[in-house]
């Protein structure tokens, strides 16, 4: 039997080499950790804006993914106004003011500047701001504005709004965003109201003033009202919050789940080769009376030490570096400006377990192979490979090859929003089913590949060595290039993807006829007036209108709708059973109800609904043209209107729809993830090899190769290594490229060009083969220079 003393020893005696796995785990708990707690910090806040209104009274729906994030229904003017009447008049009411808002943002030095959303200044109490010069608005053309913007009480401004620049005067300054206007102006130029915030008086009791508030809505209005207090009121979070919010959660989540899958897979690759390097030793156990399981039970435990140590340390620096995160994913856009990170302790304690739950899992496969290790197996020399692949690898590496290469096909036609996921999935499934096969990859690739170390003409010796070392060790050279793999899959995958991304917009542009873009410049969108001067005024309106539910809408100019008249499109239609000459109620961002006529059904239509885009415009005093093709010259400025023109290639390059810029940064966000943790894989790795390679140096040495020698094998083998694992990647990455590219073409209607951006790819490669080679050669000079001074 082996006793516990004896394990113990032996765990104390592989403490340097299980340094490797703690880095990698630690950095894995460090993303957990720091993503939990973003995670759990990432649900909706109460608006700024009504901060200071103990009561709000809004209309049902939450802007959410199964609605697209759509506002809710506004009431109608009518309707509004009734309920307003009804709530100021509850006893302790001090006042009940509607959320009346419109674009409009204040021209400082010919430039849009600051908020983008006018409102009344009734809705400034809301938010506990406060005139700190000048006086309120209390007329038509006066304004306030936030004080940042450096204008003084008096002074002449421009207010560029949705049709185009109006001037105002400036009455007053505040210690908020701004701009606010009279509340007769906001009556006259905002949308429809969907917040009516409330303003206690002092002494009111909370609970039955709920109550009394409650009564009154449901008189007037029923069940289409609802009383938030609280945190209840984050609920009256902006469409556009909780859509940020909501990819702040997507990044967020794939951010763990990339962490969690890099742990498991360094650990695995790590604790595989470990396992392989101490084969003889287990052999030697199980000779000395071990039993299977205890031989298990030691890879086991020194994976719960490492664990337990690693996922602690990475759970404190993962809390450390979460505010920091934060910061940078508010000023990425990634999540809303009130976003801010909230410790509890459940989140850092889930941590520690996923943590030291990726170390067990990972040492499981290498747990379960030195069970099997025989006693006679002390008797041969493992240094060099391994035993045959065994069935359960062979079928899982091809099922997850198949699976990877059928999610490549099957991006081909997947849908735009799911582009992105299918492609990173199936290069994952492509990644672990390579490195499963990897003994029976890697000794053709190798031997393909080494040629060039062993140039001219098979008579460099070092190259040899090099070349049949690493052809010999596949366990090692499988152990070496899986974090290559990883890091150059992922870099290629997706700066390619970047890249024929934009080429497919270039040829969506260029299919038109344009040979500029039209863009807002330090504006939210492209106001009438902007699309007037750069002639551009055909190009359709976007906004949301509602039948049963939020639809999507455009106002089309060309002058086939007019009047009363809409398109539809054909699974909108089939889903409210609408047919052509009906006529539907249909209600605008203004809360006005019109009943439309439906002229066509259109089977491929650019929105759900389609009407005249004077229809839109006398009903959406905020709707903005967000780009428009035109047939000008690039680089045109227009001052004051906030807009300019860029080439459509440099529109798909740097200056895409929000939406894509989101998704992008996302993706670029987990590669850089997994290329800085993969990146410190190499070193480890290339460590624990050099660490095994200690009695080749020696023989070497002794079989009369110089110290020179003996450095450039080593190195040598892991620049092959590292050659290898980049082919890998490269082979990895294409068939994911391949199927994102046939995905764009039918997007586009148009052939795409596959693009890898290939001085950026040469650079990461370079930057893997730096990495490997300084590694293993400072080992080994290291090495050299230990049995130098022992001889000595």
């Amino acid at each position: 039997m082996l006793s516990l003393a004896l394990l113990r020893s032996l765990l104390r005696g592989r403490r340097t080499g299980l340094v490797g796995g703690f880095v990698a785990l630690c950095l894995g708990t460090v993303i957990l950790s720091a993503t939990a707690l973003l995670l759990t910090s990432a649900g909706p806040r109460v608006p700024e804006r009504y901060a200071a209104a103990p009561l709000l009274v809004r209309g049902p729906g939450t802007p959410g993914e199964e609605n697209g994030f759509r506002e809710n229904r506004p009431w109608s003017p009518e309707t509004a106004e009734s309920l307003v009447r009804a709530l100021a008049s509850v006893p302790g009411v001090a006042a009940a003011v509607p959320d009346r808002a419109f674009h409009a943002q204040a021209v400082v030095g010919g430039r849009p500047a600051g908020a983008h959303e006018a409102r009344s200044w009734s809705v400034a109490a809301l938010a506990a701001h406060r005139l700190v010069a000048g006086r309120e608005p209390v007329r038509a053309g006066e304004v306030v504005l936030d004080r940042a913007l450096g204008l003084v009480p008096g002074s002449p401004v421009t207010l560029l709004t949705a049709r185009g620049p109006a001037p105002y005067t400036v009455t007053g300054l505040t210690d908020g965003p701004g701009p606010y206007v009279s509340d007769g102006e906001a009556g006259r130029l905002g949308g429809g109201v969907r917040v009516i915030g409330l303003l206690t008086r002092p002494g009111a009791p909370p609970a039955a003033l709920r109550a009394a508030v409650s009564r009154a809505v449901r008189e007037v209005v029923g069940e289409a009202g609802q009383v938030l207090a609280g945190a209840g009121r984050a609920a009256a979070e902006s469409a556009g919050d909780a859509r940020t919010r909501w990819i702040g959660m997507q990044v967020l989540t794939a951010m763990a789940l990339l962490g969690g899958f890099v742990s498991v897979f360094l650990v695995a690759s790590t604790f595989a080769f470990r396992v392989h390097q101490r084969r003889r030793e287990f052999a030697l156990l199980r000779t000395a009376g071990a039993t299977p399981r205890q031989v298990g039970l030691i890879v086991y435990g020194e994976a719960l030490a490492v664990g337990v140590v690693a996922a602690t340390a990475g759970t404190l620096l993962g809390a450390a570096v979460a505010p920091g995160v934060g910061e940078v994913l508010v000023s990425a856009g990634i999540e809303p400006s009130s976003f801010g990170v909230r410790f509890t302790p459940w989140p850092l304690a889930g941590a520690v377990a996923a943590g030291i739950a990726a170390a067990l899992l990972g040492a499981w496969s290498a747990a379960r192979r030195a069970a099997r290790v025989r006693p006679l197996e002390a008797l041969r020399e493992h240094a060099a490979g391994g035993g045959p692949m065994t069935r359960t690898r062979w079928i899982t590496g091809a099922l997850a090859v198949t699976g990877g290469l059928s999610m490549a096909v099957a991006s081909g036609s997947a849908r735009e929003d799911a582009l992105v996921n299918d492609v990173l999935l199936a290069a994952m499934a492509l990644i672990a089913g390579l490195t499963l096969l990897a003994p029976v990859v890697l000794p053709p690739l190798v031997r393909a590949l080494s040629w060039a170390l062993m140039w001219p003409k098979g008579r460099s010796a070092v190259g040899m060595l090099a070349a049949r070392g690493a052809a010999t060790a596949v366990r090692r050279t499988a152990a070496t290039a899986a974090p290559v793999l990883l890091t150059v899959g992922f870099a290629v995958l997706v700066t390619g993807m970047v890249r024929t991304t934009a080429a497919a917009y270039t040829v969506e542009g260029a299919a038109g006829g344009a040979t500029a873009v039209l863009v807002p410049d330090a504006a939210p969108g492209l106001s009438d007036a902007a699309l007037r001067a750069a002639s551009a005024t055909t190009a359709p309106l976007p906004t949301t209108v509602y039948g049963d539910s939020p639809l999507t809408a455009l106002g089309d100019s060309g002058g086939e709708l007019d009047g009363d008249a809409m398109s539809v499109a054909g699974s909108t239609a089939r889903d409210h059973g609408w047919r052509t000459g009906d006529r539907v109620p249909i209600t605008f961002e203004d809360g006005r109800t019109v009943r439309l006529r439906i002229a066509a059904i259109l089977a491929d239509a650019p929105a759900e609904v389609l009407v005249s885009r004077d229809m839109v415009r006398a009903h959406d005093p905020s709707a903005l043209t967000p780009e428009a093709y035109v047939s000008g010259p690039p680089g045109r400025a227009f001052p004051g209107l906030g807009a300019k023109t860029v080439s459509v290639a440099d529109r798909a390059a740097g200056e895409q729809a929000e939406e894509d810029r989101l998704v992008w940064l996302f993706t670029l966000l987990l590669v850089g993830v997994s290329a800085g943790y993969a990146g410190l894989a190499i070193v480890n790795t290339q460590v624990m090899a050099a660490s095994a390679r200690v009695r080749d140096v020696v023989v070497l040495r002794l079989a009369g190769a110089t110290r020179r020698q003996a450095i450039a094998a080593i190195a040598a083998e892991a620049a092959l290594v590292t050659g290898t694992g980049a082919v890998l990647g490269f082979a990895v990455a294409l068939p994911a490229l391949l199927g994102m590219r046939a995905g764009l073409a039918q997007m586009a209607g148009d052939s795409v060009p596959l693009l890898v951006p290939w001085p950026a790819v040469a650079a990461i490669v370079g930057l893997c083969l730096v990495l490997a080679t300084t590694s293993s050669a400072f080992f080994t000079i290291a090495t050299l220079a230990n049995g130098s001074k022992s001889r000595r």
